[in-house]
């Protein structure tokens, strides 16, 4: 498949958001940038255009189906056809609490946010890419889908959940021409991270260098990464050319995605 021509990055208005967008606006792309503040948008924009890239802003919260699909539409007259979705809006929960202890409320919203609001942004964009027979789709994920942990609940069942999305989405679209990718940029600086009470307790952070899933993107933009499709990449430790070496030894494996591991081979669901 060809490069991707029109990107467009939701919660593009900071963050790392706004790091894969003028990354994208860096390798040539036109982008367009959703998300709910029109001032922090603007930003991001010129940034992009002061790379000589084509960029245009749309406000919308990706919670309302209406609003997602009206804003993507304007996307489309504007720039032309996205053959680029970045999956980033996202939220975490307000506390990390136990559950049993957790604002049901914050925990449902962020649920609301991370995955019901990717899945109305990939309801919006996808039945163009399935016409066009071509199109990616980048979803922004995290450690906390893959690994156990207590708190956080609403973040880590959201990302796991946009995980498996992922990787059906990748099944039910290989023969349309579409592919897929999960990755964590690792922990990273934004104001999201550095307000987590699991970071505020540390004197010094781990933080890595956000230029990590810039560099993933721009390499999945490129078609370097659609062999991985429906997988999981960290961008903070991956070589990317060694995974894509390893694509055929990935996909007959089994590997990379989030699935149910028997207990050996007298477990009645490892046939």
């Amino acid at each position: 498949m060809d490069e991707s021509r029109v990107a467009l990055v939701t919660g593009a208005g900071r963050g790392i958001g706004r790091h894969l967008a003028v990354g994208l606006a860096d390798q040539g792309l036109a982008v367009g940038l959703l998300g709910r503040h029109a001032d922090t948008l603007e930003e991001t924009a010129e940034e992009c255009r002061a790379r000589g890239a084509v960029a245009e802003v749309v406000t919308a919260d990706v919670t309302d189906g209406v609003a997602v699909t009206a804003a993507v539409d304007r996307l489309t007259e504007r720039l032309g056809p996205v053959d680029l979705l970045v999956n980033n809006a996202g939220r975490v929960d307000a506390t990390e609490s136990r559950f049993v202890e957790c604002d049901l409320d914050d925990v449902l919203g962020v649920l609301e946010v991370n995955l019901v609001g990717a899945l109305r942004v990939l309801r919006a964009v996808l039945p163009g890419m399935v016409a066009r027979r071509r199109g990616r789709v980048l979803d922004v994920n995290s450690g906390f889908a893959y690994h156990r942990s207590v708190g956080y609940l609403g973040y880590a069942v959201s990302k796991a959940a946009l995980a498996r999305v992922t990787d059906l989405l990748a099944l039910d679209l290989a023969a349309d021409g579409v592919v897929t990718l999960d990755v964590s940029p690792g922990l990273v600086r934004t104001d999201m991270t550095v307000a987590m009470d699991r970071w505020q307790r540390l004197d010094d952070p781990p933080f890595g260098d956000v230029e990590n899933i810039v560099a993933v993107a721009r390499a999945f933009a490129a078609g370097r990464l659609d062999a991985l499709s429906g997988r999981f990449v960290h961008a903070a430790q991956d070589d990317l050319d060694d995974l894509v070496a390893r694509a055929a030894e990935i996909r007959d494996g089994d590997t990379r995605r989030l699935r149910l591991v028997p207990y050996g081979p007298q477990d009645p669901l490892a046939g």
